[in-house]
């Protein structure tokens, strides 16, 4: 008979340090606002953890838990699998929790979306990873068939590359703000289907590693634009592994372009260059001049947060010269959103970390200009950074009217990133509210930020 006696946490006490119960459970309080998490944590909760009292946390701690201590897993902070505590067959009553839905523990969502890999195809997955049509039912349904014993092939493997279209083509209409945890069930369904390693055939398992590593940069994307930056890290993290491990060049240099325009975007420029040649040694022998303009683009990004506006504009000239080169099908899929106006709107930004305002402000229109209206997310990003940039280039007026194409387009648009960006204008314009354009533009996004506030 096993012993019903609590066994003390040593790992979790260890992770506390030299903090006491009360500011550690100050830190988890803090970490679970940052991912929109409520919890309760107070030094009683901490002591029944590290006492044993608590063997498993439940699915809210759990995700603050990982979030606080990246790249671990429950077992590395001493707890107890879930299974162990709780059996998973057991009847749903008050105190267990329902079945699967949207926005249900990831770990548990894992389990199902493998079920419905193996056991519906595409059309399901995609529907139950990414909340297109598949109610809970159904997704309680798939949960209780038994796993098919076949091995993985066509279907599963199509179901991730499918799951990654989905995800970029909702991105690129509504922004990374309310898709990030929906991006996270099918990446956990993914690397279960990886784990299994029953892949029918080599291009199979290639595919799949492919596909992987694919939604691990989507999801990491979409960290990054709804501001989760270490989330974003660790995912890129994860997809360059994987792209280690399947020797994949072409994951492996998308990886290095995301990783590098996130170091750009956290005030690590230095660590964004040495990414983006990273990026550009990998997709040389690749074959796609456009995607050596876009890498050429991160490094001059980089560059251009250093100071260095020499090598800034020399990686710009690399960057137009390939881009100029045309369309090839050597193209990766993934960079669909990389015409001419991405590459305006990257230069703007280059000349506006140089702090070359009028040139800023020139390149920045003319991606407004040019882009195309499939693209909503980059459409209000454009125009944020048309309103920096003219804002300081003493163009009080234009930047108040950009800023009000931005607010136009936010009831649509759900991105951290913008908004920040926009705010930062809204700082540089406040001190011209004499002006009237300026003054009726600060007026209307001071209602929206209240009436977002409320929401």
């Amino acid at each position: 008979m096993v012993s019903t006696g609590a066994v003390p946490n040593l790992a979790f006490r260890r992770l506390r340090g030299q903090r006491s119960a009360g500011e550690f459970a100050a830190a988890v309080r803090r970490s679970a606002r940052e991912i929109g998490e409520q919890v309760a944590c107070d030094a009683r909760y901490i002591g029944r953890v590290e006492s044993g009292e608590i063997r498993c946390p439940n699915y809210a701690y759990e995700r603050v838990f990982l979030h606080m201590f990246p790249g671990t897993t429950l077992a590395d902070l001493g707890f107890s699998p879930r299974e162990t505590v709780r059996g998973r067959g057991a009847r749903v009553t008050a105190e267990t929790p329902p079945p699967p839905t949207l926005h249900s523990d990831p770990d548990e969502e894992s389990d199902v979306l493998r079920r419905v890999f193996m056991t519906s195809g595409t059309a399901t997955m995609a529907a139950a990873t990414l909340g297109l049509g598949l109610g809970s039912a159904s997704a309680a349904a798939a949960a209780t068939a038994p796993p098919d014993p076949r091995r993985v092939g066509e279907s599963e493997v199509s179901a991730v590359e499918k799951a990654v279209r989905q995800i970029r083509l909702l991105d690129d209409r509504h922004g990374g703000d309310g898709l990030y945890r929906k991006a996270f069930q099918p990446l956990r369904a993914a690397y279960a289907l990886l784990d299994s390693g029953t892949a029918t055939k080599r291009s199979t398992a290639d595919r799949l590693h492919a596909g992987a590593g694919e939604l691990a940069i989507s999801a990491g994307w979409l960290a990054h634009d709804s501001g989760r930056f270490e989330d974003a890290r660790s995912h890129y993290a994860e997809a360059l592994a994987t792209a280690r491990v399947a020797g994949d060049p072409a994951l492996e240099a998308h990886a290095f372009c995301n990783a590098s325009f996130l170091a750009r975007d956290t005030g690590r420029p230095r660590e964004s260059v040495r990414a983006a040649e990273a990026a550009q040694r990998a997709a040389q022998p690749l074959g796609s001049p456009r995607l050596l303009a876009l890498l050429a683009l991160r490094e001059a990004g980089g560059r251009a947060g250093l100071g260095d506006r020499t090598g800034c504009e020399w990686a710009l000239g690399r960057a137009h010269t390939a881009f100029g080169r045309g369309p090839c099908d050597a193209d990766p899929e993934w960079m669909t959103f990389f015409r001419e106006a991405e590459l305006e709107m990257l230069e703007a930004q280059c000349w506006s970390a140089l702090g070359d305002w009028p040139r800023a402000a020139r390149h920045a229109l003319r991606a407004t200009r040019l882009q195309d209206p499939h693209f909503t997310r980059n459409h209000a990003l454009y125009r944020a950074e048309l309103t920096w940039d003219l804002a300081h280039a003493d163009r009080a007026a234009e930047a108040a009217a950009a800023g009000h194409q931005v607010l136009d387009l936010l009831d649509r648009v759900q991105s951290t990133r913008i908004r920040a960006m926009l705010a930062q204008a809204v700082g540089v314009l406040k001190p011209q509210r004499c002006v009237a354009e300026v003054r009726e533009f600060l007026e209307r996004y001071a209602e929206a930020a209240e009436a977002a506030a409320s929401a």
